[in-house]
């Protein structure tokens, strides 16, 4: 009985080990896209089809960076760290903004920053709750 259940709980373990692996690849992939999305040229072709979308640009913003936080939060061990995680996205947010100085059609812009700050709150208190319900330890 006693190796049945150690044998449970390793499996459970393995789980979530796969689990936890598969969330920091999926953020590893959004961080990654908002790098790009952020320093493109404004001529690129990419940036000119997500602004004929017509959705504003702080809404846009705040989207992206609550998908950010989001897996940091629910996807580390330890739920310190991956709080920090979640909120190093605010300090990306700055960056990425500074850094379109340098990305010819494209300018920082405070409200941006603002957007990228509340998206990040917002995805952190999101993913609170879901790590607790997903019991991903």
């Amino acid at each position: 009985m006693l190796l049945s259940q150690h044998a449970y709980l390793q499996r459970i373990q393995a789980r979530n080990q796969r689990e936890r692996t598969a969330i920091l690849i999926v953020w590893a992939v959004l961080v990654c896209c908002v790098i790009v999305g952020s320093l493109l040229p404004n001529a690129c072709p990419l940036i000119v089809g997500i602004r004929r979308l017509g959705i504003s640009g702080r809404v846009m913003h705040f989207c992206m960076y609550v998908a950010v936080s989001f897996p940091p939060v629910i996807g580390m061990r330890s739920r310190r760290r991956g709080l920090i995680l979640g909120l190093s996205m605010f300090l990306l947010g700055v960056l990425m903004e500074l850094g379109q100085n340098f990305s010819p059609g494209r300018t920082p812009a405070f409200g941006d920053a603002v957007a990228n700050g509340i998206g990040v709150t917002c995805g952190i208190l999101l993913a609170r709750p879901v790590r607790t319900r997903l019991a991903i330890y």
